[in-house]
């Protein structure tokens, strides 16, 4: 950067482009009813064709703001706009969808088609609350439910900031991926264990404050109060017919997310200091990706790696981690990658094991497939023939690593 010339957004202007995916009903509708019944499935072509071509074609964008410009990115209130206009862009385009449902002549499958044009926006909608729910607004934090409650996915508010976000990159993390795992193992495992280890934080910041767990002030119950009273005037409105295309965009809402996750640390692992403690949260404990039609629409998701280093930092300040592995792919052809396992281990597996420098053991390694993974990749790491490795103890990973750090971390934040 020129000390006469400031640095400027590349992107600045391609951020609103983020609210294509919530607006998904209406381009559904437009294009139904001008091109053919198949685009009703406008957020599958969004997601799985239009973004990944323009990853290929315009390349990675490896662009990052400088230090000195950082502060003043974060402080520019357009960038805030673009995530506080998705909710009312979603929701719009949520009741769209369900007027659709109740009142377009569509067939069985237009509807399913429809419906996984809403799953994208559910799903793109936990993503802009992720974005939301670092911050320490009130208002943001208030936006961050709202974006959740389409997919009913309410504990996501508690679990990735105080759950996620201290545990990553470890074998107690339901949602860091492990080597060996296929996206279709780790589904219940994230599913469940995201859901009961949100339960279990708020549970325990309510009863150090005294209270119950049916207390107002729970968050995971707020978004669940605001998902209910979204489906119910729905339903309500449309009548009963809508109801299983609804709970079908929810649940797809849900596993596109965790597919993500699945994505984003597979095979990754902090490993523990000589003292015994965890090591920081760094980059290279994350993927890293910079493809552009990605980023844009995922508001820099996929620059994962300096966010899990900068939990608060926001979307448009977050900068590319030349220390981090790097995916091949954006998000969108990694997922379709990872629901064939074959394929997934055949494109991961090998860059896992690289970039620990052919040391597997060094990996967040799944306790079925550790024995398996070190003896194919790293047979001769130690000669005594000995591997400590928390996936090869007679009873497994510590599900219960770093639980007090999380709920302290958990105050920390209620009080913020």
């Amino acid at each position: 950067m020129s000390k006469d010339r400031p640095w400027r957004d590349s992107k600045r202007y391609l951020w609103p482009l983020s609210l294509v995916a919530p607006a998904g009903p209406f381009f559904a509708w437009l294009l139904a009813h001008h091109v053919s019944g198949l685009l009703w499935g406008f957020g599958a072509y969004l997601v799985l064709v239009a973004v990944p071509l323009i990853d290929v074609v315009c390349g990675p964008d490896r662009s990052s703001p400088p230090d000195g410009a950082v502060r003043a990115l974060a402080a520019d209130r357009y960038y805030r706009w673009c995530t506080y206009l998705f909710v009312p862009v979603q929701y719009a385009g949520f009741v769209f969808g369900a007027w659709c449902l109740a009142n377009e002549p569509m067939t069985t499958g237009e509807r399913g088609g429809l419906a996984i044009t809403m799953g994208i926006s559910a799903a793109v909608g936990i993503n802009a609350a992720h974005e939301l729910g670092h911050k320490n607004t009130r208002s943001e934090k208030s936006f961050a439910k709202l974006a959740l409650a389409p997919s009913f996915y309410g504990h996501f508010f508690v679990e990735h900031n105080v759950g996620h976000h201290v545990r990553v990159a470890t074998p107690a993390d339901p949602a860091s991926a492990r080597l060996g795992e296929s996206l279709w193992v780790f589904y219940p495992r994230a599913l469940v264990g995201g859901f009961l280890s949100g339960v279990r934080s708020q549970a325990g910041r309510l009863r150090r404050q005294g209270h119950g767990f049916w207390h107002p002030s729970n968050d995971i119950l707020q978004s669940w109060t605001i998902s209910v009273v979204l489906f119910a005037a729905v339903i309500g409105a449309f009548g009963w017919e809508v109801a299983p295309w609804l709970a079908l965009q929810a649940v797809i809402g849900m596993l596109v997310l965790e597919a993500v996750n699945y994505i984003e640390h597979y095979g990754l692992l902090r490993a523990r200091e000589p003292d015994g403690r965890l090591g920081r949260v760094r980059p290279e404990h994350s993927w890293n990706g910079d493809h552009p039609g990605s980023n844009v629409l995922l508001l820099n998701l996929q620059r994962h790696s300096d966010h899990h280093a900068h939990g608060s930092r926001r979307y448009q300040a977050l900068r590319s981690c030349k220390e981090a592995p790097q995916l091949p792919a954006g998000y969108a052809l990694m997922v379709l990658t990872a629901l064939v396992t074959p394929l997934w281990r055949v494109l991961m597996d090998p860059r896992v094991v690289a970039h620990y420098d052919g040391d597997v053991t060094r990996a967040n390694l799944q306790p079925s497939k550790a024995a398996k993974l070190i003896h194919r990749y790293s047979p001769g790491v130690h000669r005594d023939g000995t591997v400590h490795h928390p996936a090869l103890r007679p009873d497994g990973p510590d599900e219960n690593l770093t639980r007090g750090k999380a709920e302290r971390r958990l105050d920390s934040a209620d009080s913020a």
